[in-house]
């Protein structure tokens, strides 16, 4: 009995968290992946067309379990674990998070929140009511920030179209009303009988017109918030497995930006397991082996009596990175301090205005808030990275 895991390019929640906690557990385990090339030498990969469920379905000989981590294959994931007769996520719930326009009509048809979104279809002009600006267009699919914009009238909408659709002429967008207040995460784990809450974090971004991540401070959600976020996803079918909820609050109620159903990315999965003190790649999988919930040894979000910090370091131009910082471990006055590299010295990129422009995550660990970000900051001031253009 084997696990297998589908995923397309190589990323640190496979390489360091599903791949090590498959270990720990005695369980043996396939990458199915379309891009076998592209993973590091000696990973356990298999080329699958990962992306059709048959194809899975075919590759997964004598499964004890299947699971994705990637936003793009939840759904033909879902669907070859049911074929199989394995733990999964509902397809139809992982179709509607992927597709941001039917789970806002899905939220607001159950009467939780109306947020005013337009489709618009490849090759197709946008119909966009002036009170809906200032609004945000982004791929109705998409992922990673990639081709999210925030527009202030239908000229600046028609010109992020244009701009979009010469580099993707086959992408689908949406464009909604733009939420305003502090963005927020809501991170769960759940099994068929029930969800429990792994935790928040407040998010800093860069400034507009795209949404860039460049901060995330540790703040579980208030309990009224999850009561409104847990009828959300509930609309969605939203349950089993691991999700990744964004928020903000406005005017005192939830307004919802989008479910991602998998994992906190970007080596916040990895933070978020050492702030706990939890197996937590471990805990996704066990659900996966039909383990229940109630076995997992899960803290209260909010007794978690440490604060963390994430600030990532962005790319301000386009170029080569010449100079940069390796791995680095330390602890300064009882803080654990931590630097990991996010693209390697030598590799030439274009600024995009998401998270592709990030050169390394630095996190902090410790007693209390600022402590944290005291050392976090002073930490931060010894590191230099250079880009030439």
């Amino acid at each position: 009995m084997r696990l297998y895991l589908t995923a397309l390019n190589p990323t640190d929640a496979v390489l360091e968290g599903f791949l090590p906690a498959a270990a720990s557990l005695g369980l043996p385990v396939t990458v199915l992946t379309d891009r076998p090339e592209q993973w590091p030498a000696g990973t356990p990969v298999a080329r699958c067309a990962v992306r059709d469920a048959a194809a899975v379905v075919t590759a997964a000989v004598r499964p004890a379990a299947l699971l994705s981590n990637s936003d793009h294959l939840q759904e033909p994931t879902a669907i070859a674990a049911r074929k199989l007769g394995l733990p999964g996520k509902d397809p139809d719930a992982a179709r509607l998070c992927k597709d941001k326009a039917a789970a806002r009509r899905a939220v607001a048809a159950a009467g939780l929140d109306l947020v005013r979104a337009v489709a618009v279809d490849p090759g197709t002009a946008p119909d966009v009511p002036e009170a809906m600006f200032p609004a945000v267009v982004k791929p109705r699919d998409g992922v990673a920030s990639e081709d999210a914009y925030l527009v202030t009238d239908p000229g600046e909408l028609a010109a992020r179209i244009d701009g979009i659709r010469r580099r993707r002429p086959e992408v689908a967008l949406v464009v909604e009303e733009y939420l305003a207040g502090e963005l927020r995460t809501y991170d769960t784990l759940g099994d068929a009988a029930g969800l429990a809450v792994l935790g928040g974090w407040h998010t800093g971004l860069g400034p507009p017109p795209t949404f860039t991540e460049t901060t995330l401070d540790w703040s579980p959600p208030a309990e009224r918030d999850d009561v409104e976020l847990r009828a959300r996803l509930d609309v969605l079918g939203v349950r089993f497995g691991a999700c990744h909820t964004e928020y903000v609050v406005q005017d005192g109620r939830v307004r919802l930006i989008e479910v991602n159903y998998r994992l906190i990315g970007d080596r916040m999965d990895l933070i978020l397991a050492e702030l706990l003190g939890v197996p937590l790649f471990e805990h996704v999988i066990r659900l996966h082996l039909a383990e229940p919930l109630t076995a997992l040894d899960l803290p209260v979000p909010a007794a978690v009596a440490r604060h963390a910090r994430v600030e990532y370091v962005c790319a301000d131009r386009s170029g080569r990175l010449t100079a940069a910082p390796g791995r680095l471990d330390t602890v300064r006055d009882g803080v654990r301090l931590a630097c990991r590299p996010l693209r390697e010295v030598g590799r030439t990129a274009d600024r995009t205005g998401t998270n592709r422009d990030y050169l390394a995550a630095l996190h902090a660990i410790g007693p209390d808030r600022e402590t944290v970000r005291t050392a976090l900051a002073a930490f931060r001031r010894g590191l230099r990275w250079t880009i030439v253009a």
